[in-house]
C-alpha cells in the first residue's frame, strides 16, 4: 500500500520545495505538478520525494486530522496491550 502525506511548504529553490509534516522535513521536487502555481506555505501532496497534488488548507487540514486519529487510537491499542498483556488484534 503507498501512502501520500501532506505537507507544508516552507521553502522553495529551483524546483524543489522544503515541506514540513509535523517536526520533520522533506526535500520534495515540484516536476510533477510544475504547471500549477505552488508558493510558500501551500500545502501539496507528497509522495516518494515528488509532490503529486496541490491541495487546499481545508482538505490538508482535514487529512491530517485522520492521520492524529489514527495516531492516538494506535497509542490507546498500545496501552491496552500493555495492560492486558496480549496482542488485540
Amino acid at each position: 500500500m503507498c501512502l501520500s502525506i501532506p505537507a507544508k511548504v516552507e521553502s522553495i529553490e529551483d524546483g524543489i520545495a522544503t515541506c514540513s509534516v509535523g517536526e520533520s522535513r522533506y526535500n520534495t521536487s515540484l516536476d510533477l505538478i510544475s504547471n500549477e502555481d505552488v508558493k510558500i506555505g501551500d500545502y501539496v501532496l507528497i509522495h516518494t520525494g515528488f509532490a503529486i497534488q496541490k491541495l487546499d488548507t481545508d482538505e490538508a487540514n482535514s487529512i491530517l486530522s485522520t492521520f492524529e486519529e489514527f495516531k492516538q487510537l494506535n497509542e490507546k491499542m498500545d496501552q491496552e496491550e500493555t495492560e492486558q498483556n496480549k496482542r488485540l488484534i
